[in-house]
């Protein structure tokens, strides 16, 4: 019987088919950041004061001076209020500068906004000000919501209608929600669209890196995540320079859009995973993607290789049950998605928080996206010399230990603190390429989606609470790098009860997952242990 791993040795590993294929589906991860810069580059709280341009009516020729005298109440230190504003009477000018005003209430018609370093942001759209101040984390929760319920939506959908469905349906939400994103008059249609977007991304990033993944064979797997990685990471610098050229949000979404038409129409032509299509006993659909593969690759498909595929049994078909039979299988699940909730925790609290370490947010963006670069092409190499699990530690305590080393830094120290997150992103940076490729491989095929969604879901909720837990610093300002740092760091010596995976076949029944456990497992022997069906 021939497992797939030895039709992908046939037909070549990573060869053009491949490699045309995870391009393909990784170049979206180069659009993706810019859906964070809407509420990213902001000033939260920009020099303004309330519009009481009523005023011009008793007096069309008042000067700004004279008009915000007359009009605004000041602030104990003397400055004029920024959230209040004198209540607008149906008085001369002469009354109004003989007796003056006092009574105070909000700013009824918006605010005059100055000194900004944005033509446009969403604060200075939607008054994003004083009581709504707030709303601005909240955006950034209810897009990392979205994203949490695009993974709990298509993870499972792709593992039953297939990888290539769900990437193609998530695309198209992608482009249509992030134009309208950029036509929303209001707030609470904002809100709604990013939801939708969020939704969007969360479902095409686990079905993209696995769809690329299962076509890879073991001495490139790792390709497959990293890639992925990189290709965001380029965008997060690409980022900052567009922004930093086009200061308006809602020009730069349609931007962010654009590309997105090319990615709607060549999505339809990415092959469907051959390993789903043959867990599904598709078998005739997956000979075919086979065979054309082999063609790209300029190899040829013996008949009798075709013709004795081993496929897993339908009979092992149990969903995420299959996980919980095993009490091996279990444990791993756990620690792997206590990783990346305490993963994406500490990226998201560092990253939605960069506004405030004291450099120019364009350099930061800059400097967060460009230390991805290496992180993940050093991932590419370092993954097939040390293996998964000593990367995988290793790469997490380090995360967590230069995060809490902030908290040892004098505050004020711009230089020092900026460091240091630089540091730690680049090492958590690495262990999220890591942590995709190894959740692919500690699962069997019948639920290796399902797995992955659910560790992306807690890896989703760990995003969601990131700009909770960075509003806990009202409080005190260490507390949240302490509670993410520290869960990182206990997540990272959990991780060394994980087996390694490194150039072992992706497991298609969970009796071969188990067999992962150590290291004295090969692919000869996975291969013996297989129970396949001959077609």
């Amino acid at each position: 019987m021939a497992d797939f791993g030895e039709i992908l040795r046939n037909i070549g590993e990573f060869g053009l088919f491949q490699q045309l294929t995870l391009i393909a589906l990784c170049f979206p991860n180069l659009i993706q950041p810019f859906i964070f810069a809407s509420f990213l580059f902001i000033q939260s709280d920009p020099e303004r004061h309330c519009n009481t341009d009523w005023i011009l009516q008793a007096d069309s020729n008042l000067t700004t001076d004279e008009q915000l005298n007359l009009t605004l109440p000041r602030e104990e230190d003397g400055t004029f209020s920024r959230c209040q504003m004198f209540v607008p009477v149906e008085w001369d000018i002469g009354a109004i500068r003989e007796y003056g005003l006092n009574e105070t209430t909000g700013c009824r018609d918006g605010w005059d906004y100055y000194g900004t370093m944005y033509d446009a942001t969403i604060v200075t759209d939607f008054d994003l000000v004083c009581d709504k101040a707030k709303m601005v984390e909240v955006t950034q929760a209810v897009i990392m919501a979205g994203i949490l319920v695009g993974s709990v939506i298509f993870g499972p959908f792709a593992e039953s209608f297939g990888r290539k469905r769900g990437t193609q349906i998530t695309t198209v939400l992608l482009f249509t929600f992030t134009v309208t994103t950029a036509l929303c008059p209001n707030v609470y249609l904002y809100l709604a669209s990013m939801f939708m977007v969020g939704i969007g991304a969360g479902g095409y990033q686990i079905n993209s890196i696995i769809l690329a993944t299962e076509w890879i064979g073991p001495s490139k797997r790792s390709w497959g995540a990293c890639v992925a990685q990189l290709f965001g990471a380029v965008g997060l610098c690409v980022v900052a320079g567009v922004i930093y050229i086009i200061r308006d949000w809602r020009l730069a979404q349609l931007i962010t859009a654009a590309p997105f038409t090319l990615v709607v129409v060549y999505i339809w032509f990415v092959p469907e995973s051959a390993r789903w299509l043959l867990s599904r006993g598709r078998t005739e659909e997956a000979k075919q993607l086979i065979v054309k593969a082999a063609a790209i690759n300029k190899r040829s498909v013996p008949d009798s290789l075709l013709n004795n595929i081993a496929v897993q049994d339908v009979g092992n078909k149990g969903g995420i049950k299959v996980i919980f039979r095993s009490p091996i299988q279990t444990k791993y699940f756990f620690i792997i998605t206590l990783s990346w909730f305490s993963l994406s925790l500490s990226i998201f609290c560092v990253y939605f928080n960069m506004g405030s370490f004291g450099f120019s947010i364009f350099v930061t963006q800059l400097l967060f996206g460009a230390i991805g670069i290496p992180a993940h092409i050093l991932c590419m190499w370092l993954l097939e010399v040390f293996g998964r699990k000593i990367l995988f530690v290793a790469t997490l305590l380090s995360g967590g230990l230069f995060c809490i080393l902030v908290l040892a830094v004098p505050r004020g120290n711009y230089i020092a603190v900026t460091s240091l997150v630089v540091a730690a992103r680049f090492f958590l940076l690495s262990c999220a390429s890591i942590c995709n490729v190894f959740v692919q491989e500690l699962f069997p095929t019948s639920v290796r989606q399902t797995a992955t969604a659910i560790g992306a879901i807690a890896g989703r909720v760990g995003g969601l609470l990131a700009p909770l837990l960075n509003i806990l610093a009202v409080y005190h300002w260490a507390i949240p790098t302490t509670v993410f740092s520290s869960l990182t760091l206990l997540s990272g010596a959990l991780c060394l009860l994980l087996p390694e995976t490194r150039n072992k076949d992706l497991p298609e029944s969970a009796n071969e997952a188990e067999n992962n456990r150590d290291g004295t497992s090969t692919d000869k022997t996975s291969c013996s242990n297989r129970k396949s069906t001959k077609l």
